[in-house]
């Protein structure tokens, strides 16, 4: 239960199963395709898990149905410990990419997130997403609604989806949109895309964290390059192995990674999909690589110098890891 910060995590991807299918239920939409006989979610590679995720995420149709979603989120997090979450926000998902709906979703995702903060639960921040599959025009629109919100709560620009769709050059446009507007920019790439993918994402896209980025382990150049730079990675080790990326935790590269001096930090990615919380990668990683607390203190260190939070925020979050009232 040491004090721990999450800079990765997709908030749809976190909707417990029972709070999906609860509201599938009020609304009367059949997904029980969606899940296994034990209630999980079900899938069988990582391109049925979009597809799965988007199915999941179809019930969500209402400003207040993500504010309900994001104080469920908030509470889980709470019970592991994180005094403080990235969430990834995708327009595509809160009114179509339509700026004036994604401004009453916003809405109402900052006024759950206040009031758990206010209750003394975790503080979020969100960054804005497209979807990588969907498109370099829609992820314009995104990219608009992204720029036009930017401010306290609205703090990061990434891309999420598929990393085999289209190249990170082809989003340009949208990032430098996002950057333009003051938010700082992150991209997943180095999960199925390769270490070639990490180099184009960090080269074209100009981001200060990878999401994922653990296939740059492949490419030892690579490796020495994102150390030398200080780019972070947003490792999510259970989620790796639960999409058989890799075979188990013991073979996992972010313990390489780290001692070859490249910033890593820890997170769970989209939890009930993987069976994992936050406490559980703390407590596999440290099975499997024999992390004590000073590692794992280095990593929440990591985590609060590279979020996306103004600096009043991020000295808060310090003095709470250093154990300071």
């Amino acid at each position: 239960m040491i004090p721990k910060i999450e800079l990765h995590l997709h908030i749809e991807g976190a909707a417990p199963p029972a709070f999906i299918r609860g509201l599938a239920a009020e609304k009367h939409i059949d997904i029980s395709g969606i899940f296994n006989e034990r209630g999980h979610y079900a899938y069988r590679d990582f391109w049925d898990f979009l597809r799965v995720y988007e199915a999941a995420t179809s019930v969500l149709q209402t400003p207040e149905d993500f504010a309900r979603l994001t104080r469920a989120v908030l509470e889980e997090s709470a019970a592991n410990g994180v005094i403080y979450t990235e969430a990834f926000l995708s327009p595509d998902f809160c009114g179509g990419r339509d700026l004036s709906a994604w401004r009453d979703y916003l809405a109402a995702i900052q006024e759950a997130a206040a009031e758990v903060e206010a209750q003394g639960g975790p503080i979020l921040r969100g960054i804005i997403t497209p979807i990588r599959h969907f498109g370099p025009e829609k992820a314009r629109e995104t990219a608009l609604c992204a720029a036009e919100t930017a401010g306290d709560f609205i703090v990061g620009f990434g891309m999420g989806g598929d990393e085999k769709a289209g190249e990170p050059k082809d989003f340009q446009y949208s990032f430098d949109m996002a950057r333009e507007a003051g938010l700082r920019l992150t991209c997943h790439a180095g999960e199925w895309g390769g270490p070639d993918s990490v180099r184009r994402a960090w080269r074209d896209l100009r981001v200060e964290r990878i999401g994922h980025g653990v296939r740059a382990i492949e490419d030892p150049a690579l490796v020495d390059d994102l150390a030398e730079a200080g780019v972070v990675l947003e490792v999510c080790p259970g989620s790796n192995v639960a999409l058989g990326l890799y075979k188990d935790w013991r073979a996992h590269p972010i313990g390489r990674l780290y001692e070859r001096g490249v910033k890593v930090t820890v997170s769970t990615d989209d939890p009930p999909f993987f069976h994992t919380t936050l406490t559980r990668e703390y407590d596999r990683l440290a099975e499997a690589l024999d992390w004590d607390d000073a590692v794992f203190h280095t990593l929440n260190r990591t985590a609060a110098e590279a979020a996306f939070c103004d600096g009043a925020t991020r000295a808060a979050l310090i003095k709470r890891l250093e154990g300071q009232p």
